[in-house]
């Protein structure tokens, strides 16, 4: 007896489990991914501050709040305030509760649906309807109770892989919230470094119009002993109002980058500002890891990884389009025409049935459903791979970007030195009477030309060291994806050996 309830409640597992049509998702599709970045190899050969490091075990601790790297806590205040009120990242996060509620749209499947409609009928027939029994038929009432249930056997998977593909799809939108958030933080982060390399040069300059002032000053005193002529004046206020100029136009691009960071911030330009305050900044060293730690670590390529599992998952809906589909359905409730006995035992009605459909025939339209979702995947994991491909690209120019500023700083050091004491001899040289001030002009322009050289540098190294942070994929981890699974399904029915090899197929990339 105990064996003939095993039997039957096998029999009634696969009934209701069925096959599962389509390919099974076997994980991220193959990319190519180097031993070793390219440009890491020249890094350790320059010496200095900033140039990055290789991995270290630490390196692998938690680093969400990357920009402190940089020390600065006017910039770490405002990359909190980006988190907390940028509008482009409240779009991201919206889409992502979006697309997290649409999981219940494919999962309330999983679900017989229940309907209750009553309804209370007041009929008068008419006596000279065809087949009327009577000349005036008397008006009749009726009372219905009725409760419905309708539900589709799965038989195919087609609506568990719904619920997978619309799982996926929130997922990869919590990766691309996380794109945003890096970029946006990224951004800000750029920006601020621009707003204070601005403010260096606004000192340098003003530093340089106080140093001109008194070479004009000098220049004017020495043509008033005799020993200058008017046209030594004459280049000594072209020099100093030239650079005066200059001091005044750096104020257009600082504007510019403050209002750019108040509205990265959620704050209209009118209500914000940034008090002017000149930073030496030091970039920090950041190690880029790994390679194959990259495809981890970004979560753009995490998004498109996701979808690619999305389009596989389609494609099973497309194929299970092929097969029958069977709904049980049942409705019982009360009938009377009396709400009088409307409660009484032999007004309780009800029926059970089954439904069975399979198209026939329809013009070839499953077929191209078929084919069309199999050239998405495809699509997708080309995208997938372009991807990973425009990651590793970022990594190593910005690797080269550092090694070669690294060196460049150096050189511009030099160069900075040489020209200071080419000053200070055509400087001489003039108060001495030997040299023209064209010599002292030239020398200061040199000078000045490679101290705004040098003060450009350490912006961009400083932004490709963020830009560096950005491309491996800031603090970030594909361990932060939300785990979304459906809230309190069913007994998820497991493929039956039944089905045999035909019933599902197995996808790579």
């Amino acid at each position: 007896m105990r064996l003939c309830y095993a039997r039957a409640a096998g029999a009634i597992g696969l009934v209701l489990s069925g096959c599962t049509v389509g390919p099974d998702y076997t994980g991220a599709p193959p990319a190519v991914i180097p031993a070793a970045y390219k440009e890491a190899a020249g890094a350790a050969t320059v010496p200095g501050d900033g140039v990055w490091q290789p991995a270290h075990p630490g390196d692998a601790k938690e680093r969400g709040r990357w920009w402190e790297i940089f020390g600065d806590p006017d910039l770490n205040a405002l990359e909190e305030r980006v988190d907390r009120s940028n509008q482009t990242l409240k779009v991201a996060d919206a889409r992502f509760r979006q697309a997290r509620a649409l999981i219940g749209v494919p999962q309330s499947a999983l679900y017989p649906t229940l309907s209750f409609t009553p309804s209370a009928t007041y009929l008068k027939a008419s006596g000279h309807q065809p087949g009327a029994l009577v000349p005036n038929p008397k008006p009749t009432s009726e009372f219905e109770l009725p409760f419905d249930l309708a539900y589709e056997i799965d038989f195919w998977g087609r609506i568990r892989r719904g619920v997978t593909a619309a799982r996926d799809e929130a997922e990869a939108s919590a990766a691309d919230l996380a794109t945003a958030k890096l970029a946006l933080e990224a951004e800000l982060a750029i920006d601020y470094i621009e707003l204070r390399s601005a403010d260096a040069q606004q000192k340098l300059l003003n530093d340089t119009v106080v140093t001109f002032t008194d070479a004009l000053q000098l220049t004017q005193d020495r043509l008033n002993g005799g020993a200058a002529s008017d046209a030594d004046v004459a280049q000594a206020k072209a020099q100093l109002e030239t650079t005066r100029v200059q001091a005044t136009d750096v104020a257009v691009a600082r504007a510019a980058f403050e209002h750019a960071i108040a509205v990265l911030v959620g704050d209209p330009p009118a209500n914000f500002s940034v008090p002017p305050s000149p930073r030496e900044f030091t970039p920090p060293p950041v190690p880029p890891g790994l390679p194959s730690a990259l495809l981890e670590r970004r979560p753009d390529i995490a998004a498109a990884e996701r979808r690619v599992a999305e389009a596989n998952e389609q494609i099973g809906i497309a194929e299970a389009a092929f097969y029958p589909t069977v709904t049980l359905s049942g409705t019982a409730g009360l009938v009377s025409t009396s709400l009088g006995n409307l409660f009484e035992g032999p007004s309780l009605a009800w029926a059970v049935g089954s439904e069975l459909s399979q198209i026939l025939f329809d013009g070839g339209l499953r077929r191209a459903q078929s084919e069309a979702s199999v050239a998405n995947y495809e699509a997708l994991v080309a995208q997938y791979r372009q991807t990973t491909l425009t990651a590793f690209e970022e990594v190593e120019d910005n690797l080269a970007a550092l090694t070669i500023l690294a060196r460049e700083a150096l050189q511009q050091k030099d160069a900075v030195d040489a020209a200071a004491n080419s000053l200070r001899i055509f400087t001489n040289r003039y108060v001495g009477g030997v040299d023209a001030y064209l010599q002292v002009v030239t020398a200061q322009s040199v000078l000045l030309a490679n101290q705004r050289n040098t003060v450009d540098i350490v912006r961009r190294r400083m932004e490709a060291d963020i830009l560096l942070v950005k491309a491996i994929g800031g603090g970030w981890t594909i361990t932060q994806i939300p785990v979304l699974t459906e809230t309190n399904p069913p007994p998820s029915p497991q493929p039956s050996p039944a089905c045999g090899r035909g019933c599902r197929a197995e996808r790579g990339g």
